[in-house]
């Protein structure tokens, strides 16, 4: 019996590589429906102030042919309480590079407050889209 029975996690997962599969995989070990929010190119836009280089709708569909991924929603905002509102989710999983940073410290708290854990799982080193793309231009 898996310890969750609804788990949330989220990402843009541009130029989809095997960290991102490694964090939905170890997700859906830990739960019985794994919900994956996919940010919208507006939202990375708002936060990243650069594009993704893949368009949304095609970064939707690749994480819902995942066989780990039970669903994709939307990301429209980083707002994680409001996402818990709309989709009841009692875990979060998280790469653990946001471990102790000022959003996810305010997360943890506020999603604490409704009953929710947040899951770190280990960064997978030595891979990123960053990374990706810098391999990318020589």
């Amino acid at each position: 019996m898996k310890p969750y029975k609804i788990g949330y996690t989220t990402g843009v997962f541009d130029l989809f590589h095997v960290g991102h599969l490694n964090i939905l995989r170890k997700a859906k070990d830990q739960c019985d429906y794994l919900i994956v929010g996919v940010s919208t190119d507006e939202l990375v836009k708002e936060y990243k102030q650069k594009s993704p280089v893949i368009p949304y709708h095609e970064r939707l569909e690749i994480i819902e042919g995942i066989k780990y991924v039970d669903k994709a929603v939307p990301q429209l905002d980083r707002n994680k309480l409001s996402a818990w509102e709309q989709i009841q989710f009692d875990v979060m999983f998280v790469g653990d590079d946001w471990r102790g940073s000022p959003l996810f410290s305010e997360v943890e708290r506020k999603l604490s407050q409704v009953g929710v854990e947040i899951v770190y799982f280990p960064y997978t080193k030595g891979v990123s889209s960053t990374l990706v793309k810098e391999k990318m231009k020589v």
